[in-house]
């Protein structure tokens, strides 16, 4: 494809040099350039791109989109926001992939993860194959692949697109983070069905206020033609609700919303509740416990029928569908006490795993948790208070320190929790440590939850060090060495 074709219609500023240059790739790293790329200039959290343009070139970049004007002898496209204009080139380049997929977005801040499991199941139940791009993991064409942010970069989710249709895939069913959204990531996408789960205190070191982050939310409901699916528990769902044509969903049992979960029960093994639609009702059951797992499994109902899948189909699906890699994942080594790891990591998604917990839980409730470095610091002391007040005994340790002194992000969660007052806080700055005190102080009956990493399989430190670190897997071995002892 030529640069000619490839910005045909586009809005360009400027273009100079040699538009019939013929362009073999895309890229907005200039470590990614071979010969024949187009190589996108734009300034990103640490540098901006077009200061590696010149490296660009000298690996053979064979034209540049930028904001500014390079004396690089290279034909360059100069738009106005080079970040932006990288979705709709890269989906040209692709061949608009998109098009021949039914793309579901799953957007909020809880239970985006565990909705696009769920509903990736139910699609899958009517024998098509379905992709999936989240935060645990992505399926492209049957093979699990890994995976380094939530929403990759609009040149690299476009690609992925192409190889799941290559693959066989004929639906994709995608998590969309805010900061997708607010940076362009995901226009040009064909999004069928967009689902909203709620909204919460999160990612404030990226988002202005909380206004901020639901107008970021927001526009996956205002840049597609498709259905919108919003959960109206949730106060910022149900203004969207307000503002757009939506099919709405309720786990709580709002008599105006068009898909109600009643009769709700679940211990340890799972949830079941009926499903109120309109002009029908079904009995459905999971294996994951917990009220915001209803809520969950109630979103991809209403959306897999958005995408033409009855509802009865639907609750087969989760009937068969397993548990999701840690969310509320039980870790079981033949102790006679629970313990329970879970990615909640924001005070609002905290307070739901923690009251799940005591609903299953017969002796103390004992919670091992953190709060990350460089991010939304005014979450820290909510989520030392909500430790604190729903746990018996509150660990509380590292998470991702990342740059932040460890010792410091924890003063700041216990400035919430309360401690020295008489509470039942603790403080262990290892995380390992910090484990090993709560299983070591578990009994017969008890819950331990685990909670912050999940899936996680690293933990960060300063300077972009990773060290090794699944929260299962250190429960498990601390569970066997208890056990000997």
């Amino acid at each position: 494809m030529t640069l000619e074709e490839l910005i045909r219609g586009e809005p360009v500023e400027e273009l100079s040099g040699d538009a019939s240059v013929e362009i073999r790739g895309l890229a907005y790293d200039s470590r990614r350039v071979d010969r024949g790329t187009l190589y996108f200039c734009f300034a990103g959290e640490r540098a901006d791109g077009h200061d590696f343009a010149q490296r660009a070139v000298e690996c053979g970049a064979a034209a540049l989109v930028v904001e500014r004007n390079l004396d690089l002898g290279v034909p360059q496209v100069r738009v106005g926001d080079a970040r932006a204009a990288m979705a709709p080139l890269a989906a040209r380049f692709w061949g608009d992939p998109t098009e021949e997929l039914q793309v579901a977005g799953i957007t909020g801040t809880n239970g985006k993860t565990t909705t696009a499991f769920l509903l990736r199941e139910i699609l899958e139940a009517t024998g098509e194959r379905c992709g999936l791009l989240g935060t645990v993991k992505q399926v492209v064409g049957g093979v699990s692949e890994d995976v380094v942010r939530t929403t990759p970069e609009a040149i690299d989710l476009q690609a992925i697109f192409r190889r799941m249709v290559e693959g066989g895939d004929r639906a994709c069913v995608m998590e969309v983070s805010s900061h997708a959204l607010a940076l362009h990531r995901a226009n040009a996408i064909h999004f069928e069905v967009a689902l909203f789960t709620n909204l919460t205190q999160d990612h404030l070191d990226f988002h202005t206020d909380m206004e901020d982050y639901f107008e970021a939310k927001r526009l996956l409901f205002t840049m597609h033609p498709g259905a919108s699916v919003v959960n109206v528990d949730d106060p910022y769902g149900r203004r969207l609700a307000e503002e757009i044509q939506s099919v709405t969903f309720s786990a709580a049992g709002a008599e105006d919303a068009d898909y109600r979960a009643t009769e709700i029960r679940f211990d340890a093994g799972g949830s079941s509740f009926v499903v109120e639609a309109p002009q029908k009702r079904e009995q459905v059951s999971t294996t994951l416990p917990g009220h915001f797992n209803v809520s969950n499994a109630l979103g991809a109902l209403a959306a897999g029928e958005a995408l033409g899948v009855p509802l009865e189909t639907g609750a087969k699906a989760l009937a068969r569908a397993g548990r999701v890699p840690g969310r509320f994942e039980p870790i079981v080594e033949g102790q006679p006490f629970a313990v329970i790891v879970d990615y909640a990591h924001t005070p609002d998604s905290l307070e739901n795993v923690l009251r799940s917990a005591r609903r299953l839980t017969e002796g103390r409730l004992i919670s091992v948790f953190g709060a990350g470095g460089d991010r939304d610091r005014d979450k820290r002391p909510k989520m030392g208070r909500v430790g604190a007040e729903l746990s018996d005994l509150a660990i509380v340790t590292s998470d991702n320190p990342r740059s932040e002194r460890p010792e410091e992000i924890i003063d700041q969660i216990l400035a919430g929790a309360g401690a020295g007052n008489g509470s039942g806080v603790e403080v262990e700055v290892e995380r390992r440590a910090a484990i090993v005190l709560a299983l070591s102080r578990a009994r017969e009956g008890d819950t331990v939850v685990i909670a912050g990493k999940g899936h996680e399989q690293g933990q960060e430190f300063e300077g972009g060090r990773k060290i090794p670190f699944d929260d299962r897997e250190v429960a498990r071995e601390e569970l066997r060495r208890l056990a000997l002892a």
